[in-house]
């Protein structure tokens, strides 16, 4: 292990989750087997093997599905609030191990510290919320236009859910899924993504006691391990009625593809370009933290960091200027160190795409107001880490147009009115996040009207990034469509019934028909 690993607990924290140099990547409940080849786990802070998991093969995947299909039949019997007090004590269980996880997936994933315990208070959170809800599933009673008869609808469990997560977010969306599924009755196989498999490995050890501490069948959250090969078993299973996916939209369209071919359900939350609209009527201040914040909190590799700034042209050297200087005072370096602000990006093929972004826009016709560039030296050594870049570009550049998945922020100016910025903000393929700086009531109204945001999320005065549970999240167009966590994103994991009663002597039809014998 690393100095940097160690002066930081890493040994410790892995140890505290269960995880050894080797693991096997395939598990119902407390029940670990693999077959297959060996993936490694490398850390983007040092360039250091973490440990290695074993590959789930076409017969583990078997052996989970048999063993998730035949937890449901049990599992879907057992009272709502029964399953969540069963999600409540793995809530617990994080709390418990919020330290050693948070540190895991800031090593393994590169975001910073407190990003790596923030993402494990985004699992407890989902928790409390799903506990709650596990007393209110409800449904919907209608008057029937026939006399004597009763109609009504309810929610039943949809079956094994498929779950298949991104890196940037290696244990949190898990969790947003898993909680929701568990109250509602479903079991969950979940596939990691292959760059953090570890942090997969150590929430499967943490809900595995939980499992076996109440006797619960291990079936209830199986893990299996390895690349998009193992992730079509998923997609192509008729057995799995829902496929919940987050990552780029060109996976999620493979996804979507595999399962409606088959007419199962998909939830997908995949690619984000969002914009901040900055207005003459922005507080300037506010603005450059939450523009800050949103571009190169995580390196950039939030699915809703910001990547345009549509700035007002009365504003706008006011704005990039103030941006240019908060640039210049950002502290690059070892996430596990949190006087750093900004990680590296989780592998050099990200890298190579953060490079060739910036070649783009200046081939495209844009300008570089903060250079980016590669750092190398000492504590540079995973060759990951990159300075946080700023162009002035145009919405038009086909660069603009595609989400890059780094620290790399557009400028783009606007003259007209707010309807002129609300135009170029949605002029992109995706639909996540967006925002508004202004303290004009009217320009935050239209923004949030139905010919504002075309986005699934629409912020006032607060950033793209940085989500709560309590509301539903997931985006539109080439986002997806999906919806997880607070709402009612419940509604996805279970399947609606209509029902009708009849409680008289007689049986009349539906809208009048007569049919005598």
């Amino acid at each position: 292990m690393s100095t940097i690993a160690t002066a930081f607990g890493i040994p410790e924290a892995l140890k505290a989750l269960g995880i050894k140099d080797t693991n096997l990547g395939t598990s119902t409940g407390s029940n670990w087997f693999a077959n297959g080849d060996t993936l490694k786990s490398v850390s983007p802070v040092d360039g250091q093997l973490i440990g290695q998991v074993q590959v789930s093969t076409a017969d583990d995947y078997e052996r989970v599905m048999k063993t998730a299909t035949e937890a449901y039949l049990s599992f879907r019997q057992i009272p709502a609030p029964k399953r969540g007090e069963l999600v409540r004590q793995f809530g617990d269980k994080l709390r418990e191990y919020k330290e050693p996880l948070g540190k895991l997936v800031s090593y393994e994933m590169g975001k910073s510290l407190q990003e790596g315990f923030g993402e494990v208070q985004e699992m407890i959170d989902i928790c409390d919320f799903a506990v709650g809800l596990s007393r209110q599933l409800h449904g919907l009673t209608m008057h029937s236009e026939r006399p004597g008869h009763r109609m009504y609808e309810q929610y039943h469990p949809l079956g094994v859910i498929g779950i298949i997560s991104a890196f940037n977010f290696p244990v949190a969306v898990w969790a947003w899924n898993t909680a929701l599924a568990w109250i509602c009755g479903d079991v969950c196989v979940w596939k990691p993504s292959e760059k953090t498999p570890l942090c997969g490995i150590a929430c499967q050890h943490i809900i595995a006691e939980v499992l076996r501490e109440n006797n619960m069948p291990e079936g209830i959250s199986c893990l299996i391990n390895g690349d998009y090969t193992i992730g079509q078993l998923l997609s192509r299973d008729a057995r799995i009625p829902l496929v919940s996916a987050t990552g780029s939209t060109r996976m999620g369209k493979l996804v979507a593809q595999d399962v409606a071919a088959r007419l199962g359900r998909s939830l997908l939350e995949l690619g984000g370009n969002n914009a901040i609209i900055v207005t003459p009527n922005a507080d300037i201040k506010m603005t450059i933290i939450g523009a800050v914040f949103g571009a190169v909190g995580t390196a950039g590799q939030r699915c809703t960091s910001t990547r345009r700034l549509i700035i007002h042209e009365s504003v706008f050297d006011q704005v990039r200027d103030a941006l240019v200087a908060a640039y210049g005072q950002l502290r690059i370096g070892n996430p596990l160190d949190q006087h750093n602000h900004v990680g590296p990006l989780i592998d050099t093929d990200a890298v190579a795409m953060y490079e060739k972004a910036l070649a783009d826009v200046v081939a495209q016709g844009g300008k570089i107001l903060v250079e980016g560039g590669v750092l190398q030296g000492e504590g540079y050594e995973s060759g990951c880490y990159v300075k946080p870049a700023i162009a002035e570009a145009s919405n038009d550049f086909a660069i603009v147009q595609h989400e890059t998945f780094a620290p790399v922020l557009y400028l783009i100016k606007y003259s007209g009115g707010l309807e002129e910025a609300i135009a170029i903000q949605n002029n992109v393929a995706q639909g996540l996040s967006s925002a508004i700086m202004t303290q004009n009531l009217r320009e935050a109204e239209l923004f949030l009207s139905q010919v504002g945001s075309d986005c699934g999320i629409a912020n006032v005065n607060i950033g793209t990034s940085g989500a709560e549970i309590g509301g539903a999240f997931g985006g539109e167009k080439e986002t997806g469509g999906g919806r997880e966590s607070g709402s009612d994103a419940w509604k996805v994991y279970m399947r609606r019934q209509t029902n009708t009663i009849n409680y008289t002597a007689d049986l009349p039809l539906a809208q009048g028909i007569k049919f005598d014998l």
